[in-house]
């Protein structure tokens, strides 16, 4: 029988106009302490973002999602987060923020693949 692991997983939104609560999902964030695994994909539904907002940043939104993907691939040391382990950087990305990138809250799961649920989970989350 394989080993199930335990991972966390955080739907990442982007909130055009925070006051008004709408939302667009546009990435999956999943973390495995025991395997070591933060993982980060994204991508942005520009069309679906300016119908809720036509003059959203765009540019400024790739800006900002690039820094969170490099919060989690980045092992360099050359930043205070770079130093954190990943269960620190997966709370920090997940931290509760009144911006309009948001994440849902953290949902626990097990698996015996992980880069399979996570694609399974971006799939039914994202696209």
């Amino acid at each position: 029988m394989q080993d199930k692991y335990i991972f966390e997983y955080a739907v990442i939104r982007v909130v055009p106009k925070v006051e008004r609560e709408e939302f667009v999902n546009v990435g999956l964030i999943l973390f495995s302490k025991r395997l070591k695994f933060l993982k980060i994909q994204y991508q942005i539904p520009t069309h679906k973002i300016q119908c809720l907002c036509a003059d959203f940043d765009i540019d400024q939104l790739e800006k900002n999602l690039a820094a969170f993907e490099k919060v989690c691939t980045d092992k360099t040391n050359r930043s205070p987060i770079s130093q954190f382990e990943i269960d620190e950087k997966f709370r920090w990305i997940t931290a509760v923020k009144s911006s309009s990138i948001q994440t849902s809250r953290p949902h626990p799961g097990y698996t015996v693949n992980i880069n399979e649920t996570f694609e399974a989970l971006y799939q039914e989350l994202v696209l």
